[in-house]
């Protein structure tokens, strides 16, 4: 058992509450992706893959001022 009172404790609490938050929100997206049909998944990826890009991509477009 970790003692709970050393330096860093809080912040590895803190780390593993949004690791596990992260995965439930993939669990029940995945409760629902199973629901639907390939139309509906199809539409999925799409909006997802959109999303994806806008945040993590390397587009020079976003970096732009009109």
């Amino acid at each position: 058992m970790t003692d709970q009172t050393r330096w860093g404790i809080l912040e590895v609490q803190t780390k593993n509450k949004a690791i596990k938050y992260q995965k439930d929100l993939v669990s029940r997206a995945m409760d629902q992706v199973m629901e639907m049909d390939e139309s509906g998944i199809t539409e999925l990826m799409i909006q997802i893959e959109a999303e994806y890009e806008r945040k993590y991509g390397k587009n020079k477009t976003d970096k732009v001022v009109l």
